[in-house]
């Protein structure tokens, strides 16, 4: 079981991997294994050699697109993102400093321990070269008649007396030739001091050119650079080895390769200090420094007693810094413990700073990250659908209120959610209300002889509160109806819907074309006082027309007056009474009007007539008028169309404050 989870991990990692890869990355690999083929054949072809060249470029490109997706996949997650900003920020430039430091203090100490040598060195040359000067110094008040030979013996002898203990190995020689002197030190010069490499090796040498009486002789001094003489050189130094050399011609070099002013050397020959090795060091990660560094050139003296071009020496030496320190701060006598001591521990105070910030900074990184990782779990329980989840809240600082922040919201989207379904529900029951005020309405038209009628209703709400009806109630007789119902919505269409079963019932019964329109309004009025508040009532206006007669009769209770457009004139329809729903006992007149031929009966609600243009200024029942005697002779679809235009026109907006019901009858 446990191996088919592997096995299906990493099928899913690998094809995860297999998507990630572009067009480009496939080609990369496809020339990476053809230039691993290519390396196989042993066919020398250009192709193969390019074919390499495209593999090599191929592994740098691959390299390069693998660090990309692991610094993708590092940087990812915010913690690690702060702690690598962390590490570049303090840790890095800690270590670069630290490593600068012990760089720059490894380059200190191996050029001291090069000083030390080269001054050792260099104050044995100028002792020899002191005996020198003291040996001719005596050579020239030797008294007149005293034998040459037996005075430089003495001189000589005295000379090794004092500075044998000194310079072991020293050797004093007068002689008459002094080319070697000429050859070395130059013509007009009368000494040298220095180091010489001869058939007998490296040494420190001073020629001296005396003048006795007799001509002219010269004294020279060598002491051989042996193994017993650098045992003694540099004491705070450790193994010491003096590496000398000749021109590098060519071929296979026989030691040791040195380049130094544009010239090759190899090693020559090799003098190793006897009895020397490295101090124990101080402390337990006290390292050695190894040095090698170039001393002074020695002048080369053949076999036959040509000097030919000086030859460089090359010193290769180790030491302790802690013997380095001890003889650069030799000179601080008693001070130097305290100095030692205080530098100790400032070191320690700054590692302490400096270790309690690295652990203030992994600190608050793994808060910050973990503030965020509870953020982000968050939204993970948000995204499946749970809104119940809350932040832990455990600080007052600014990711605490980002929290609660956090938790505020997901709480307003529970009850935004929550209002959205409520609203839903609410919208679902408009949308219901608004399919059955929709039935309420005449579906079609009755077919009245000399009739043409039409009606539009347009709501400012989902549902309306305006209420049109056609009533055919014989043959030659029909009930046009308007109302407008206080206030708008589902309340409005409530009373709406009521007015209507109690107008259907009353005009329905049989006989009801020869009842008086007033009092169907007067029984309207009282089932409306009856059955609803007393803030709600309603405009009214009902009329019957009998195309037989060619008669109207009409009641209006509190409704704007509809009007009667004639070729002659226009007569307004308001008589009648209150509106409905307010008193019980109102009195209600009917009208009756003979109708003339080619007559447009045009009724309206005051959503019709209200809209305000820019001004302020109402569209008015005259304007109203004027735009349906414009249009009067047109058929009563056309003339409800124009009349709703104008209306909106006169707005400007296509947004509605109130309901707008219009009706139109042709009374041919």
């Amino acid at each position: 079981m446990v191996v088919r989870e592997l096995m299906s991990a990493l099928r899913t990692q690998l094809r995860q991997f297999w998507r990630r890869l572009t067009r480009l990355d496939l080609a990369a690999l496809v020339v990476l294994l053809a230039g691993a083929v290519a390396s196989e054949v042993e066919v020398q072809s250009r192709i193969l050699g390019f074919l390499e060249f495209l593999a090599v470029l191929s592994i740098g490109y691959l390299i390069y697109r693998v660090i990309a997706w692991g610094r993708n996949r590092l940087l990812w997650s915010l913690r690690n993102r702060l702690i690598v900003a962390y590490l570049f920020i303090a840790v890095v430039p800690i270590l670069l400093i630290m490593t600068f430091v012990v760089l720059a203090g490894r380059f200190l100490y191996s050029q001291l321990g090069a000083y030390l040598l080269y001054e050792d060195l260099h104050r044995r040359i100028e002792i020899v070269t002191d005996i020198a000067e003291h040996i001719a110094a005596a050579h020239d008040y030797l008294p007149h008649g005293a034998n040459q030979e037996e005075t430089e013996r003495v001189l000589a002898a005295q000379s090794h007396v004092v500075h044998d203990r000194q310079l072991p190995g020293l050797t004093i020689e007068f002689s008459n030739d002094v080319s070697v002197l000429r050859k070395v030190a130059g013509p007009a010069r009368m000494s040298f001091a220095g180091l010489l490499q001869d058939e007998k090796g490296l040494a420190l040498v001073s020629l001296r050119e005396l003048e006795p009486p007799n001509g002219k002789r010269i004294v020279r001094l060598r002491l051989p650079v042996s193994e017993e003489m650098l045992a003694t050189v540099a004491p705070d130094l450790g193994e010491i080895q003096l590496n000398l050399t000749q021109p590098y011609n060519g071929g296979a070099p026989r030691g040791v390769i040195y380049t130094t002013a544009g010239v090759q050397y190899e090693t020559a020959g090799r003098i190793v200090a006897r009895n020397r090795s490295l101090q124990p060091a101080a402390f337990w990660f006290e390292p050695s420094v190894n040095v090698v560094s170039r001393l002074e050139d020695a002048v080369f003296v053949a076999k036959d007693g040509t000097v030919g071009k000086s030859r460089p020496v090359f010193a290769v030496f180790s030491a302790r810094p802690s013997s380095l320190s001890g003889r650069m701060f030799s000179t601080l006598g008693e001070l130097r413990d305290s100095y030692l001591i205080l530098f100790a521990v400032l070191a320690a105070f700054f590692m302490f700073i400096w270790v309690a910030a690295f652990i203030t900074g992994v600190v608050l990184t793994r808060q910050i990250t973990k503030a965020v990782a509870d953020l982000y779990q968050a939204t993970q329980y948000v995204q499946s659908g749970d809104l119940t989840h809350r932040v832990r809240i455990e600080r007052r600082d600014q990711l605490g209120v980002l929290a609660e922040s956090f938790n505020l919201m997901t709480g307003s989207i529970s009850g935004l959610i929550e209002e959205q379904k409520k609203r839903q529900r609410l919208e679902n029951e408009i949308s219901i209300a608004r399919e059955v005020q929709n039935q309420l309405f005449p579906q079609k038209f009755p077919v009245v002889p000399g009739v043409e009628m039409e009606a539009i209703c347009k709501a400012a709400r989902s549902v309306s509160g305006d209420y049109y009806d056609f009533i055919q109630l014989s043959p030659t007789h029909l009930a046009i109806a308007v109302a407008d119902i206080s206030g708008k919505g589902i309340s409005a269409a409530l009373l709406m819907a009521s007015l209507q079963a109690a107008l259907r019932s009353q005009m329905l019964a049989e006989g009801s074309e020869h009842m008086s329109t007033a009092e169907l309004v007067s029984r309207l009025n009282k089932h409306l006082v009856r059955n609803t508040g007393d803030d709600r009532f309603a405009t009214f206006f009902i009329a019957v027309y009998d195309s037989a007669t060619r008669t109207l009769r009409y009641t209006n209770a509190g409704h704007l007056p509809s009007f009667l457009i004639s070729k002659d004139a226009a007569l307004h329809l308001d008589m009648g009474g209150m509106v409905l729903g307010v008193s019980d006992d109102i009195c209600y007149e009917e009208g009756l009007v003979s109708v003339p031929r080619d007559s447009l009966l045009v009724g309206y609600s005051d959503g019709l007539v209200e809209p305000e243009n820019v001004y302020g200024e109402e569209f008015g029942i005259k304007r109203l008028q004027q735009a349906a005697v414009y249009v009067q002779g047109s058929r009563p679809r056309v003339v409800a169309e124009a009349l709703m235009n104008a209306a909106e026109e006169w707005a400007g907006t296509p947004e509605q404050a109130d309901d707008m019901t219009v009706i139109v009858a042709r009374l041919r």
